[in-house]
């Protein structure tokens, strides 16, 4: 488990991480989310004692991360897969850390095989993929068979049998009791893999719930709607408080009036339905308009330029 309590970090003038209080409980998949420059990766720092907070404190099993007896065997982490001697071998490079950190040998051609670097375990890492270098970076943070994972970014490279092995590989991870605290901004990925949400912005929290709990807070209901007589619904669900749009295929998109209400519309009009059925909204979509106000980077579209 990794708890926080206030934590918070200040460069300078700036704050980074603004009093953060949270836990990450073991036997789910916890995404962590955020704009770039929201403060997940130094949060992320601070739970690995890369660096120390300015004010409030994060432990990891109770404790201080700097504090645990055998660090690889209680947390494994990926922040920067690149971080990685590109002299040595993908088999040399975790043997330096298993024997450095008292871990039995067999566990390296263990985890070589789990992430499906076993074929290429000699070569040099130097001359991997940015995929296979993602690879070895997971290969070194199940190394230590740890109880906690943390994951920045862990399917940055990876195809898409690489994304859905990662995707299944975290999940299993929890199914066994672990705790797996994963970082990413593939929305469609996080809404496949995350069972619970973190997400801050400028540095604070502003949601920590359930996915479903996010999706259904921060989004409104829509409906689809198709009828042989479109213009008459659309007209009906106006006059009554609801929004109704044509779609390009016909149908209507209804908003701000419930379901129920709108079939009993149709029915009390004598209007035919070919379909009525509830939208469900994306992640990304919840994501986007609950985090509108805390994006620091924002790119602007040229106009009027030809290439």
């Amino acid at each position: 488990m990794i708890e926080a309590f206030g934590l918070t970090k200040r460069y300078g003038e700036r704050i980074a991480v603004d009093r953060l209080t949270f836990t990450v409980r073991p036997g789910q998949v916890t995404g962590f989310l955020g704009p770039n420059g929201a403060g997940k990766s130094t949060t992320m720092r601070m739970i690995l004692g890369l660096d120390a907070p300015s004010d409030g404190r994060v432990t990891v099993n109770g404790k201080p991360f700097v504090k645990l007896d055998n660090p690889m065997q209680e947390v494994g982490a990926l922040l920067d897969a690149k971080a990685i001697h590109g002299g040595r071998s993908a088999y040399n490079h975790l043997l330096c850390l298993a024997q450095s950190n008292n871990l039995p040998k067999r566990r390296v051609g263990e985890v070589l095989e789990i992430v499906g670097l076993t074929e290429v375990a000699r070569k040099r890492s130097n001359g991997f993929s940015l995929g296979m270098g993602q690879r070895l970076g997971i290969a070194t943070a199940l190394l230590g068979d740890p109880r906690i994972l943390m994951f920045d970014e862990p399917v940055n490279g990876l195809d898409p049998e690489g994304i859905l092995w990662i995707r299944n590989l975290m999940k299993s991870l929890a199914a066994e009791g672990r705790t797996v605290l994963v970082s990413s901004h593939l929305m469609s990925e996080m809404e496949h893999t995350a069972d619970h949400l973190l997400v801050i912005g400028r540095g604070r929290m502003i949601a920590d719930c359930t996915v479903r709990e996010f999706i259904d807070q921060n989004s409104a209901l829509a409906i689809r709607a198709r009828t042989p007589d479109a213009a008459r619904l659309a007209d009906l669900v106006t006059r009554t408080g609801g929004k109704a749009a044509a779609e390009p295929d016909g149908s209507l998109l209804i908003t701000e009036l419930p379901m129920q209400r709108v079939g009993d519309l149709a029915f009390d009009h004598g209007i035919r339905l070919h379909e009525l059925s509830p939208l469900q909204a994306s992640l990304e979509q919840a994501f986007m308009e609950l985090t509108k106000d805390s994006v620091e980077y924002h790119a602007s579209v040229p106009v009027g330029e030809s290439a």
